[in-house]
């Protein structure tokens, strides 16, 4: 492999890693969402700090949607069926 992991372009957050979070991305062929969420989670503490947390959250979200879109309706109760159960346990 070429040094083109070693190059960063904007910044120096990912240069104290061991492994740079493009680098394990693309050698682990991931998809966009999971990528970035990865991305995110690596340097939330060198950058945004809970801004990336919620990003990469974010991400793990479209994943969740894209790959588990019945689960995730299955799942869902309406406003009124929320404010029924919440009553109930009052």
């Amino acid at each position: 492999m070429s040094d083109i992991y070693k190059k960063q372009v904007g910044g120096n957050h990912y240069r104290s890693m061991v492994i740079q979070p493009s680098e394990f991305i693309n050698k682990n062929n991931l998809p966009f969402a999971e990528g970035n969420a990865i991305k995110y989670l690596c340097r939330h503490k060198q950058k945004n700090q809970k801004e990336d947390l919620l990003k990469a959250k974010h991400y793990i979200d479209m994943a969740i949607d894209r790959d588990y879109p019945n689960e995730i309706k299955k799942n869902k109760i309406s406003w009124i069926e929320g404010y029924n159960k919440w009553k109930e346990n009052k």
